[in-house]
């Protein structure tokens, strides 16, 4: 179901980012092409149709983020790094234990 899922997220990014690409910023894109006035499709409807396009494919993508989440396999998620195991086998130090000086090493008089 995880591998499943990542697909489809892949096949819904890939489509995005065409819709995207295909529109133009300032009114024209994929539309300029449909100018003529015997096109089932006219420049306003071309440009509703990319808008909900994207919308709609943004929407599932948030959608299908939300279902992986609880599709990981629990093996990936109880599984520690090397680093959490190093910090929880850390010995806790005694804040009040001052640290001692090493003792004092006698000096013999130089004769």
């Amino acid at each position: 179901m995880y591998i499943f899922i990542t697909v489809l997220i892949f096949i819904v990014c890939v489509l995005l980012i065409l819709i995207v690409l295909v529109q133009n910023s300032k009114g024209g894109g994929l539309s300029a092409n449909f100018t003529g006035n015997t096109q089932t499709m006219g420049v306003r409807k071309t440009a509703d149709f990319l808008e909900k396009a994207t919308w709609t494919l943004a929407g599932v993508f948030f959608f299908l983020s939300v279902i992986i989440v609880y599709t990981i396999p629990k093996t990936e998620i109880e599984t520690k790094s090397a680093l959490e195991d190093k910090v929880q086998n850390v010995q806790p130090v005694n804040p009040i234990a001052q640290p001692t000086a090493p003792a004092a090493v006698p000096v013999e008089p130089v004769e």
